[in-house]
């Protein structure tokens, strides 16, 4: 139960800080016109039905959120500075869209979809994130680009004991594994390669890659269980 009031906390939240933040916008107008054209296209690939609508605001911290109620996807531009690549950028969009798709499924137009994806908002975050990587390969972006914005943006905590968020190094593995059985043309024709935050990635995912490895040699079909 606590954990459900808290989750409901945190989306009146952001439902209240859309009418604060509309307002004042001191963003470069190039940059928003990008970050909605790349939204746009990964809307309009995948054919999805839920409106959606994209904001760019004058924040300092980094972060993307989808707001429950109005299913605004609203980017900082201090996470914008940090990334390098459009296909990065259409990453973090591509994941927020999942959430936006969640949150208007069910009874009501998704009236009640914040307490499925509070109770459950790990598993949530992990179907974001492989469903992203299908969102971004329609769209014609890289799926790699998770895994390296993810290494950039997401934090590391010693142990799994977010409310919210499953261990980033979990998230990059599983993704890993999605885009190994899933999109493997991309690991052969790796384009990231010699990507200073994907090489972190394979320098930290060893023992991640190594289980991966174990699985694929015994043919198991059981859930990894990454650290």
């Amino acid at each position: 139960m606590k954990k459900l009031i808290i989750a409901i906390a945190i989306l009146l939240f952001c439902s209240n800080v859309y009418a604060e933040t509309t307002f004042k916008l001191s963003v470069n107008k190039e940059d928003v016109l990008k970050i909605n054209r790349i939204g746009y296209n990964i809307l309009n690939a995948n054919r999805i039905k839920e409106k959606m609508v994209f904001e760019l605001v004058d924040k300092n911290y980094v972060n993307a959120c989808t707001y429950y109620s109005t299913n605004l996807i609203s980017v900082t531009d201090e996470l914008l500075k940090i990334i390098e690549k459009e296909d990065e950028l259409a990453a973090i969009l591509a994941h927020e869209i999942s959430h936006g798709v969640d949150y208007r499924q069910g009874i009501l137009k998704g009236y009640f979809s914040f307490i499925a994806t509070s109770l459950n908002s790990k598993k949530y975050e992990y179907k974001a994130d492989k469903r992203a990587a299908d969102y971004l390969v329609k769209a014609g972006y890289n799926p790699l680009a998770l895994i390296v914005a993810l290494n950039k943006i997401a934090p590391q905590l010693r142990f799994d004991s977010s409310l919210s968020h499953p261990l980033t190094s979990k998230r990059m593995a599983e993704i890993y594994e999605y885009i190994y059985v899933k999109y493997p043309q991309y690991l052969v024709q790796n384009e990231y390669k010699d990507n200073i935050y994907y090489q972190n990635f394979l320098i930290t995912s060893k023992e991640n890659r190594k289980k991966l490895e174990n699985k694929i040699k015994s043919n198991s079909k059981k859930k990894v269980n990454y650290k």
